[in-house]
């Protein structure tokens, strides 16, 4: 570039290496992901195959977590390996037209130590489509031309590196900062070549020997030289094939893409009704006198009506001379902010002219949450106005709901009926004896609300086909078993009663929810369930206590029950910061009686899609816990709207975590107070529903 720089920088990252993050084939670089960015990747060579899951949860931090398998590598026994690690890379610096980004990593910091390692690198672009990587590791990445660690000069300890496993499959999943940057290090790197906007080839000098596969005679080592080539699809899609080690080919097919775009294009449901001119709406048959009939009431019936066509329950009504108050049941939308800005559209042309102020809110299960105050003037003022949605929320005013529905029409809208037939999938994760369990079936669901706040709840499953059941190793656990026997609830039982429960909630006092469960709580515990929770209108924290008597269920998943019952609850914190992030902090008693805090944080996309990792830690020790050391995990929800662009408020949510243990077990309980609250309590409300109304 004349004039300029004689150097280009470039963005993101668009190779993944083997194990599923940037880099070149086998040893990273210093680029990341474009932000928040989900890719997943299966890498296949010779006896191992390695499955990654990789989420740039910040601008410049990235995390992954594989999943591995290494055919015969416990040879000794006969076995193979199947194994679990995590990795995290911190983006120090980003590169420019005069220096590098710079990056510092580890790898499988928390496993069997396989792969693990630590590593500082530098990439820098000669050119727009070149670009070079140079970086130092440590553990396996100094596996060849290992040289004394140059932190050793800070202290001796940097000399040796302990076993990162040395206490065998009883310390997995704990933090090996003892090991960190320790023992020999040495250096590696390579180059990258876009060809085009769709072909790359990269080779590069690694520092990994492959030591222990090749002293197991997994693989044959010949050269430090791999190359490798990544074609990519416009769908996000890339093929990557690579030679390793002088010796073996690898197959590699990665799949990124951003959440914040659905697979679907939006807009696919049926448009919001326009505003209609206010002498139309004053000449509509049911807002004039008619042949004796109340206009009142027939205004009434077609408010129900339309708000019904727009997915919305009318559960509370009434009006004065100027104003009207409604209360409404979002059934459709997944944003609160939709259903506020189409149930002010409803209002605006249903109701007569002389109504001049609008009140919302929003009701779940019959209980009021949140109320928005709105002109109906500032509707037709700001419907064109480039700036309409801000100009909407600074004229509105969102405040606390009414312990109480508002308004006569609650005879119309209780008793409700609603129930659900479909199809359902269980699965379960990383048994060492079958990595993948699944289960399909039939899945009846029922809810029954005679009155506000009062709902009968009910979830029938029947199996139909998987291996879910087919779990032969038994529990060898010191703690109760509250857990480790899910395979005997798969086992021996055909037609389960998943649950069957009350559920009444109220609102004691302004910005506090309660809520009181009975019944069959889950397939393995039913019991009592009580809950309060403070969540001002707007508010960034909110705050919660959970107290609960779980009984264990009889193994059939029918109506019996054993002998265990425990007594368990917990204090929790919830904070949203700035931007996606949410993170919660539960701190009390478990199912098996330990004592301990569960710390989740989640990325939430404006649409809905969110990725998470949680961990418990309690007075359970690693010994007693067993493999994995303590309960951890990775959960993903989509919204079912991102696949079709229909709007819905149906959620898929998978959770990744080893098979369940009994340590940092908590009873699962529907409807927690929180998540019934947030999406209509949150800041997304207010930023929002004035553009929904435009």
């Amino acid at each position: 570039m004349l004039g300029g720089p004689l150097v280009a920088t470039r963005g993101p990252a668009q190779t993944l290496t083997t194990y599923g993050s940037p880099g070149l084939i086998d040893m990273p670089t210093a680029e990341v992901f474009p932000d928040g960015t989900l890719a997943l990747t299966t890498a296949n060579f010779e006896n191992t195959s390695r499955n990654t899951l990789a989420f740039q949860f910040l601008p410049s931090v990235y995390g992954t977590f594989r999943y591995s398998f290494l055919r015969d590598f416990d040879s000794g026994v006969g076995l193979s390996r199947y194994d679990r690690s995590f990795d995290i890379h911190f983006q120090l610096r980003e590169e420019t037209a005069r220096g590098p980004a710079i990056a510092l990593g580890l790898r499988d910091f928390g496993g069997t130590g396989i792969y693990a390692s630590e590593y500082l690198v530098a990439t820098k672009h000669l050119a727009p489509s070149v670009s070079v990587t140079g970086g130092i590791g440590w553990g396996r990445l100094a596996g060849r031309g290992g040289q004394r660690n140059p932190l050793s000069v800070l202290d001796g300890r940097f000399d040796t590196r302990p076993d990162s496993n040395a206490g065998g499959i009883a310390t997995t999943g704990q933090l090996d900062f003892g090991n960190w940057f320790r023992g020999d290090a040495a250096f590696f790197g390579g180059v990258k070549w876009d060809v085009n906007s769709r072909l790359t080839l990269t080779a590069e000098y690694s520092s990994d020997d492959y030591a222990p596969e090749a002293q197991r005679g997994l693989i044959d080592v010949r050269s430090p030289i791999n190359l490798g080539a990544t074609y990519r699809f416009d769908n996000g899609v890339s093929l990557g094939g690579s030679y390793l080690n002088g010796s073996t080919l690898a197959l590699q097919l990665s799949y990124a893409f951003d959440p914040r775009k659905p697979k679907a294009p939006g807009g696919q449901g049926a448009a919001a009704p326009a505003l209609l001119p206010k002498e139309q709406v004053a000449l509509a048959s049911w807002n004039l006198p008619g042949d004796g009939t109340s206009p009142d009431s027939q205004a009434t019936a077609e408010l129900r009506r339309n708000l019904k066509g727009q997915g919305l329950r009318l559960i509370g009504f009434s009006q004065n001379k100027h104003r009207t108050d409604v209360t409404v049941e979002n059934l459709r939308y997944g944003a609160a902010a939709q259903a506020v800005g189409r149930t002010a559209r409803v209002l605006a042309n249903t109701l007569h002219p002389e109504i001049e102020t609008f009140v919302i809110t929003l009701a779940e299960d019959g209980v009021p949450i949140t109320t928005i105050t709105s002109q109906r003037d500032d509707l037709y003022a700001l419907e064109t106005d480039v700036d309409g949605a801000w100009r909407s929320l600074a004229r509105s005013q969102i405040t606390d709901a009414a312990p109480a529905i508002s308004g006569q029409d609650q005879a119309a809208a209780f008793p409700a009926f609603t129930y659900r037939f479909a199809p359902y999938t269980q699965l379960s994760f990383f048994d060492p004896d079958e990595p993948l369990r699944y289960e399909l079936g039939a899945q009846l669901e029922a809810d029954f609300q005679p009155a506000p706040g009062l709902t009968f709840s009910s979830q029938l499953r029947q199996p139909v086909i998987g291996n879910l059941d087919n779990d032969t190793r038994p529990s060898n656990s010191v703690l109760p078993r509250v857990r480790s026997d899910w395979g005997r609830y798969a086992a021996d039982s055909d037609l389960r009663l998943s649950h069957l429960t009350a559920d009444y909630q109220w609102r004691p006092h302004e910005d506090v929810f309660a809520r009181v469960t009975g019944g069959y709580l889950e397939q393995m515990f039913g019991g009592l369930s009580a809950e309060v929770l403070w969540f001002p209108v707007g508010s960034s924290l909110a705050l919660g206590a959970e107290l609960n008597y779980a009984k264990q269920r009889d193994f059939d998943s029918k109506l019996g029950f054993q002998d265990y019952d425990v007594m368990t609850g917990h204090a929790s914190v919830y904070y949203k910061t700035r931007g996606d992030y949410h993170v919660q902090v539960d701190m009390g008693r478990y199912l098996a009686g330990d004592w301990g805090t569960t710390l989740t944080v989640d990325r939430e996309f404006n649409n809905g899609f969110k990725v998470g990792a949680f961990a418990t830690m309690t007075d359970v020790s690693s010994a007693e816990f067993g493999e994995g050391s303590f309960d951890k995990g990775i959960r993903i929800e989509v919204p079912v709207s991102w696949f079709t662009g229909k709007p819905s408020r149906r959620k898929v949510t998978q959770v990744i975590r080893p098979v369940l243990r009994d340590g940092g077990a908590r009873l699962n309980v529907r409807n927690r107070l929180y998540e019934t609250v947030r999406d209509n309590r949150g800041r997304e409300l207010a930023a929002g529903w004035g553009r929904y109304a435009r």
